[in-house]
């Protein structure tokens, strides 16, 4: 895929993941419909895979844009996928790679966090500010990031070139890697450095908090984070991963699209997978 550098190279990091790239876009054509997809869903809970895998399918009848799915739940052994391994580009997902990519380096050094580096991840999860983010990229370097994404097992995410951090390729089964190692005991982030990770996505401005946890019941924590782009290619990219926990469950939620007409479609999109799976657990 090629893309044209912009004159001020800083335009295109400001905003990918945040808004129109108006310079360098044409407007998208409306996508056509993608073919009727195949959600797979396993469960240790009986009827709630089969439940699961007919109300998602239900819920993306018609849309179009191609959409990819990820639903892990750790009380119920759960898991629906769709389109696992397509690669799309990231936009501000990657802000929470690049947070966890921060805290491993950190970890490795035997250091807290600097009161910089601190306000720089505040502002880049909870604001999704571009600027912070470039600072926080910068720092890391390409090597230290792939060495995260090693440690973290997450082989299928590709950083973006050039600083180009929004471009960054991710697929539902490393969004979804990323989100178990954030919400459980493991060897890659500290108890502390997750805590810290869910305690940003859980204070992310009230404007930003569509997606994942729409229709969320009352009574379970949210942490969330989303990302939206727009290309003349694939048009609207919009994603949106979350965790939750309460009322019984602890699962993960990862969406992914492309290929939206407006940034508005790709959210209901989201939202309408997101609000079949939380009731369907609820209810399990």
């Amino acid at each position: 895929m090629t893309f044209l550098r912009p004159r001020r190279t800083g335009l295109l990091a400001a905003a990918l993941g945040a808004g129109l790239l108006v310079p360098v876009v044409a407007a998208a054509s409306p996508a056509a419909a993608a073919p009727a997809p195949t959600v797979s869903c396993t469960s240790a809970k009986a009827g709630l895979a089969a439940k699961l895998k007919k109300d998602i399918t239900a819920a993306l009848a018609n849309r179009k844009g191609t959409v990819a799915v990820g639903l892990y739940d750790r009380t119920t052994r759960t898991t629906c996928t769709l389109r696992s391994t397509t690669a799309y580009d990231s936009a501000s997902v990657v802000k929470v790679t690049v947070l966890a990519a921060l805290l491993w380096d950190a970890k490795k050094h035997g250091r807290y966090l600097t009161a910089r580096e601190t306000s720089l991840a505040t502002a880049m999860i909870t604001k999704s500010d571009n600027a912070a983010t470039s600072t926080l990229w910068r720092q890391l370097g390409l090597t230290k990031i792939k060495g995260f994404l090693s440690a973290a097992g997450m082989t299928q995410t590709k950083p973006g070139a050039d600083g180009y951090w929004g471009l960054t390729r991710i697929t539902v089964t490393d969004e979804q890697k990323l989100l178990k190692l954030v919400t459980a005991k493991n060897t890659v982030l500290s108890d502390n450095s997750r805590a810290y990770i869910l305690k940003l996505m859980g204070q992310v401005v009230s404007s930003q908090r569509w997606g994942t946890p729409y229709g969320v019941p009352s009574g379970v924590s949210v942490a969330v984070k989303n990302g939206w782009l727009q290309r003349a290619t694939y048009g609207w990219r919009v994603h949106s991963v979350g965790a939750f926990k309460g009322r019984g469950h602890d699962y993960m939620i990862t969406v992914l699209t492309h290929g939206n007409s407006t940034m508005n479609y790709g959210v209901a999109t989201i939202q309408g997978v997101a609000k079949v799976v939380h009731r369907d657990l609820a209810a399990s």
